[in-house]
């Protein structure tokens, strides 16, 4: 038996209960891992409210990305060792708990130099911020582009990384208190979107250039202001929906707005094979190594308090990375 949070119906913190578990014995091709630091991202409070487009069965686990030591393997696993340390982002919602069986494709082992509390931060945010920038968007040096949310998690890795590859960053925060995060983070520019007009600060910022991509991962509060940032045959890239969902759209705005291209992606379908996510993953703990990306993790919470991360995040008072810690 170990511990995990669990959920019987959907609803705010106070649905989540702490209980013990059976986890099971790894089956073909899975293992056993005993979990020393769990990610906490927004997917998993999307999840928990029911307004996720992933949704988690019920009754059910929450949480999509840890860290820890392999336990047990299963029969077929040749590339993985009881007491490699390893992490892993995907495969279905219940990172929430002190042991877990996962696939053991999903599992990356870590350099020595990543601990499991940097890698829970890191691994579900890190490489989605790295298909961001450099497959959804190939990013080269000169360029500008716009990513709201950016002192969000994945958005502090991604702006750095930017930032890294040469790009000038515009970035969009809610208040005036994350401004200076943001800026230290790679930020240019930061907008206070919901104090300013960020469309036409885009505008002014880029003589009326505009920008060849948005990242944006609010979704209803920003995504149609968003296509008059972008330049003609420039991309929006929806990876998210914090504020709610964009909802149908007339696809004539597109052409109307300069012929723009539109893409909704998910990080499973950029590392569904195992080569894919292995480089993926080590071209994101290349870039922490060197120092040009670094992870801060912005709080910690025991797992069985997972309630309280979740206020916090959902409150957005924790900007950046929180993880939950596995005594």
């Amino acid at each position: 038996m170990t511990h995990a949070i669990r959920v019987y119906e959907h609803g705010g913190p106070e649905v989540m209960r702490w209980e013990l578990c059976d986890f099971g014995s790894p089956g073909r091709s899975e293992i056993l891992v005993r979990h020393v630091a769990v990610g906490v991202n927004f997917m998993d409070i999307s999840q928990r409210r029911g307004r996720s487009p992933i949704p988690i069965q019920l009754p059910g686990g929450l949480g999509n990305e840890g860290a820890g030591m392999i336990e047990a393997v299963g029969p077929g696993v040749t590339d993985l060792a009881v007491g490699d340390r390893i992490a892993y982002a995907g495969g279905g919602a219940g990172a929430y708990a002190e042991r877990r069986v996962i696939p053991a494709h999903l599992a990356v082992r870590l350099p020595d130099e990543v601990a499991f509390e940097q890698a829970a931060a890191m691994m579900l945010k890190g490489m989605t911020a790295q298909v961001l920038v450099k497959r959804i968007h190939n990013t080269r040096a000169g360029d500008t582009v716009l990513f709201h949310a950016a002192t969000s998690g994945v958005g502090l890795i991604a702006c750095q990384w930017l930032k890294h590859l040469g790009a000038r960053v515009i970035g969009t925060v809610s208040s005036t208190d994350k401004v200076s995060l943001a800026q230290e983070h790679g930020c240019d520019h930061v907008i206070v979107y919901t104090q300013e007009n960020f469309e036409s600060r885009v505008v002014e910022i880029t003589g009326g250039a505009k920008v060849p991509v948005v990242f944006d991962s609010l979704g209803a509060a920003t995504f149609l202001k968003s296509l008059d940032c972008i330049q003609p045959r420039g991309l929006a890239v929806l990876y998210g929906q914090a504020s709610g969902p964009v909802g149908p759209m007339d696809l004539g705005l597109l052409q109307s707005k300069g012929s723009l291209f539109v893409t909704r992606p998910s990080l499973s379908a950029y590392t569904s094979d195992r080569a894919s996510l292995l480089a993926t993953a080590h071209d994101l703990f290349d870039v922490v190594r060197s120092g040009a990306v670094k992870i801060t993790l912005r709080g910690s919470y025991p797992l069985r308090e997972a309630a309280a991360a979740h206020h916090e995040v959902e409150q957005r008072k924790a900007a950046g990375s929180t993880v939950l810690l596995v005594n």
